[in-house]
């Protein structure tokens, strides 16, 4: 293909890996209904009563009941008692959600040592090849399902396709407790089908954009030639024209450094009023939000470093099941975070930083697909 003197070659679709997404359903609050049965079938939020903090306080995560009445990760729990006053509020346990975590991770390990974690709640495995010699990725993940029921007592959601890209589509099918197959001669039909809204990565301003030039869903961004996304585009525009194709070559990687994006500020001025440490927090939330979005990255985990007059210095994280990908979002948390763990002390030093970092594009997106 040709646009002035650049030529583009045709990708190819490589559909020779076998890989599954893994996915738990509502995992920290699936936990605590676990340990506590009476919580199953009601609405059950996991952040600590806003009656408790004085409205303060965001949401870590809701079960499926509480969704139906909109309530979502990272919203203000003041916001979800508002929504639904009958949801249960528990606070969050990361202690028993990392154990439970650990022991997820060890079931996976049976089938496959090729396996990488986006956060506590969700994995990539490839099981092109494996340690039961199975030829079907999918029976492997019926397998992992059952054996993450029987042992676990949790229930969990699975994608299967040829590539990291699809099989984390395909797992948001049939939540909760499903599994859906996405094999090579499905993938087109599949994707060409889909809103372009429903394309991870394509924010408003980009629907906007996109519809500017006649793309309104998967078929009519299939139609437009590589350069022409490019063009309007820029990387994002190469990434629009494979995904549509179904390819992403990208490898499930065992090992991956951590990262992170954060930033951090000493005030010459020690910080004495609440209003001062506000608004520093949201200044911080500005530029660590602006760095993510230049980066193209966001995230799970939300750190807040303090350091206080006497140089004690505290780090304390949250972690989400959906990931942080807006500057008022981001915010909430960290005054959450600060107004929990804060002390009558003057504040010498703020940071925010945010970790398990995934690339924006292309991520975490729920879908509507066909029974398979």
């Amino acid at each position: 293909m040709r646009y002035g003197m650049l030529i583009f070659d045709e990708p190819k679709k490589n559909i020779s890996r076998k890989i599954i997404h893994i996915d738990m359903d509502a995992f920290y609050a699936s936990v605590e209904i676990r340990e506590n049965p009476s919580l199953a079938d009601k609405p059950v939020v996991i952040a600590k009563h806003p009656k408790d903090t004085g409205g303060r306080g965001v949401v870590t995560t809701a079960n499926y009941e509480a969704r139906k009445y909109g309530i979502h990760s990272a919203m203000s729990a003041q916001k979800a008692f508002e929504l639904s006053p009958k949801a249960l509020f528990v606070p969050p346990d990361f202690e028993q959600y990392r154990v439970t975590s650990t022991k997820m991770h060890e079931i996976f390990k049976r089938y496959t040592d090729k396996i990488q974690p986006l956060s506590l709640d969700e994995a990539y495995l490839d099981v092109t090849t494996n340690h039961i010699n199975q030829k079907s990725a999918t029976i492997i993940a019926e397998k992992i399902r059952e054996d993450i029921y029987s042992e676990l007592k949790l229930t969990c959601s699975a994608g299967v396709s040829y590539n990291k890209f699809l099989a984390k589509l395909a797992s948001d099918y049939n939540k909760p407790n499903g599994i859906t197959v996405i094999p090579p001669e499905k993938a087109h039909d599949f994707l060409i089908q889909l809103p372009i809204e429903e394309y991870h990565g394509v924010g408003e301003k980009s629907v906007e954009k996109m519809h500017a030039i006649d793309i309104f869903n998967g078929q009519d961004l299939y139609n437009k030639e590589e350069q022409e996304l490019v063009k309007h585009f820029g990387k994002m525009g190469h990434s629009l024209y494979r995904k549509v194709r179904g390819i992403d070559d990208s490898e499930v990687k065992n090992n991956r450094e951590p990262k992170s994006i954060g930033k951090e500020s000493t005030f010459s001025q020690n910080l004495n009023s609440e209003n001062d440490i506000v608004g520093a927090l949201r200044e911080l939330s500005t530029k660590v939000m602006k760095n993510m979005k230049k980066k193209q990255k966001h995230g799970k985990t939300v750190v807040l470093k303090i350091r206080y007059e006497d140089f004690q210095t505290y780090t304390r994280r949250r972690t989400f099941p959906d990931y942080i990908d807006t500057e008022e979002m981001l915010f909430q948390i960290a005054v959450s975070i600060w107004e929990e763990e804060s002390q009558d002390l003057s504040v010498r030093l703020l940071g925010i930083t945010v970790t398990g970092l995934d690339s924006i594009v292309f991520e975490n997106i729920p879908l509507r697909l066909w029974d398979t």
